[in-house]
């Protein structure tokens, strides 16, 4: 995992979300100051800020434009090197996804013995969505990540809760000040943190003070989960200095009190109302072959039924099973099953249909438990579940390095994955170098027009393009025609009708289409 990632990271160029998180990262590091990109709360991009340290960027402290021009300033604009910044900013992610593995493993292997921890890191490490996101400069896996890690925490606490509570609790806080989404697992690891003190009272405990220790436990878990959330807060900024770089949408109704009700920082809240702007905004999603405004409720679902292996997926419905079925098994099932479906349930409910990494706890949580499918007893077990972590593995080496497109065998490959999806699950921009590659090696001296999704400079890689879509006359456009697939994907007049009228001839990436005219 550690090699698909690395050698991934090297090859990839920014993706549309990285540059902003750099360069807010770069911005705590120079200004020690929160103001661009308060929709997220710091910690996430004070991991990704320790990269940002190492590989030491010139920063122009005079920039003062908003987030979208903030990280291309630096990596295009300040006399940086993209490659190498962008490199050393993933390595951070890439480590902490690691160690995530590692929890899954360690969770697995106090479930189901050695080797079910070794069957559920097999299907982490093969994961082509942990590869794709552990190896970006981004937010999502260490996000879910953490929640992981505090759930595996509360798990214990059943036998030492004085321990695992508070760390249950950082781990918690630390989901949410990676990433706001993660509010809606406060609710239900709270409960796990009763239950886990309920299990561990003494046999001689009085149902009252039992139950006052479980909402006492549960109230832990709360408390330090705040304090962490202050401390990411603290790090940037001591004096908790809070000027929005732009206006922040006014919020009304049951969601405004909520917002003025969380006990967060003045900067966290608005990061809060900013979310829930983009809440409101008609994103347009695409959905095998079917563009649309709005969301669709089982998008995610789809999603993930194309982008994850299929011998992940028939290995995720037995540990479901298992762990409903099987009697020692059972008091695990609510840590694994019931924080997975709230997360995925509030991510069905968001308006945002731009690809699996909103889900990207799936595959972490029932890795642990599809390793659990080795507790059952029967003979065939073993081999079965080998066979089927050898067929993810095989499903996953065959799409290397092109991890952010794959689909399953059942849906084409990663070479039809823009036919059914777009956006981070096909084409993030993360093939603009491979593209200026192509271009040179194959297609020299032609012309070139370009209507490239992402956040690259095309410029910077040599690419001499214009966008079509700026001509007056369609009759103009003539020579090779090369289009990101996410915007093929969502094209309407002209764009749409140059593509109708042209003829594919090459690809790059799985993410990026050829075309000549």
């Amino acid at each position: 995992m550690a090699v698909a990632m690395v050698t991934t990271a090297v090859r990839q160029t920014p993706t549309i979300d990285e540059p902003v998180y750099v360069g807010t990262a770069a911005e705590y590091l120079h200004e020690r100051r929160v103001v661009h990109n308060p929709e997220h709360p710091p910690l996430g991009k004070l991991v990704i800020g320790v990269g940002v340290a190492l590989a030491d960027p010139r920063v122009d402290a005079s920039f003062d434009g908003d987030q979208g021009r903030l990280g291309r300033h630096l990596l295009y604009e300040s006399g940086n090197d993209p490659w190498r910044l962008m490199l050393f900013a993933r390595l951070p992610v890439i480590a902490l996804t690691l160690a995530f593995g590692l929890v899954v493993f360690a969770f697995a292997r106090e479930l189901a013995g050695a080797a079910g921890g070794l069957a559920a890191l097999g299907l982490y490490a093969f994961s082509p969505d942990l590869v794709a996101h552990g190896s970006l400069a981004t937010l999502d896996v260490p996000a879910a990540g953490f929640v992981l890690t505090s759930v595996w925490l509360l798990w214990r606490a059943r036998h030492r809760p004085r321990l695992y509570v508070p760390l249950a609790g950082a781990a918690l806080g630390a989901a949410l000040a990676t990433k706001m989404s993660m509010l809606a697992a406060i609710p239900v690891l709270m409960a796990l943190a009763g239950l886990s003190v309920w299990c561990a009272r003494a046999p001689t405990a009085s149902r009252r003070r039992t139950l006052g220790r479980a909402a006492a436990g549960a109230g832990v878990l709360a408390l330090v989960a705040v304090a962490v959330v202050w401390a990411s807060y603290l790090v940037v900024d001591p004096r908790l200095r809070w000027a929005p770089e732009q206006p922040v949408p006014a919020v009304q109704g049951l969601r405004g009190l909520v917002v003025d009700l969380l006990p967060f920082p003045e900067a966290y809240r608005d990061g809060m109302r900013v979310q829930f702007d983009f809440e409101d905004y008609p994103w347009q999603g695409f959905l095998f072959g079917r563009l649309y405004t709005g969301s669709l409720w089982y998008y995610l679902p789809a999603a993930l039924l194309v982008k994850t292996p299929l011998g992940m997926l028939a290995l995720w419905a037995a540990g479901a099973v298992t762990l409903v079925t099987v009697r020692p098994l059972r008091p695990v099932a609510p840590y694994l099953l019931v924080p997975t479906a709230v997360l995925l349930g509030a991510a069905m409910l968001g308006s945002r249909d731009f690809g699996t990494r909103y889900a990207v706890f799936v595959p972490m949580f029932l890795a642990v438990a599809a390793g659990c499918v080795l507790v059952v007893r029967r003979r065939w077990v073993p081999a079965a579940v080998g066979a089927l972590v050898l067929f993810v593995a095989v499903s996953s080496l065959r799409t290397y390095p092109y991890y952010l497109p794959y689909s399953n065998e059942a849906f084409g490959g990663p070479e039809k994955t823009h036919l059914r999806l777009h956006d981070s699950n096909v084409d993030w921009g993360q093939d603009l170098g491979r593209l200026a590659d192509r271009l040179r090696e194959r297609y020299r001296g032609e012309r070139i027009w370009l209507v490239y999704k992402g956040s690259g400079v095309p410029s910077y890689y040599g690419i001499r393009a214009v966008d079509p879509r700026r001509t007056d006359d369609i009759g103009e456009v003539r020579g090779l025609l090369v289009v990101s697939d996410s915007a093929a994907a969502k094209a309407t007049g002209r764009l749409a009708a140059l593509i109708d009228s042209s003829r594919p001839i090459d690809g790059v990436g799985h993410s990026i289409t050829i075309y000549r005219r």
